[in-house]
């Protein structure tokens, strides 16, 4: 077990997300008036931009 506040590996903040109560698991609400964000996607003409990313790595 780790003293650290933080977690150190991508298993502990996974433990530590699933410790959140149901009660604050609630979507964002938008304001009065501003229409809810279309969700993301990626599409051929994001996907070209990083195509050849791996080169610069």
């Amino acid at each position: 077990m780790s003293t650290t506040m933080e977690p150190e590996t991508l298993g502990e903040l996974i433990a530590d997300c699933a410790l959140i109560p149901d009660s604050l698991r609630t979507e964002p609400q938008a304001a009065p008036g501003v229409p809810a964000p279309r969700p993301w996607q990626v599409d051929d003409a994001c996907h070209a931009q990083v195509a050849d990313a791996e080169a610069y790595i």
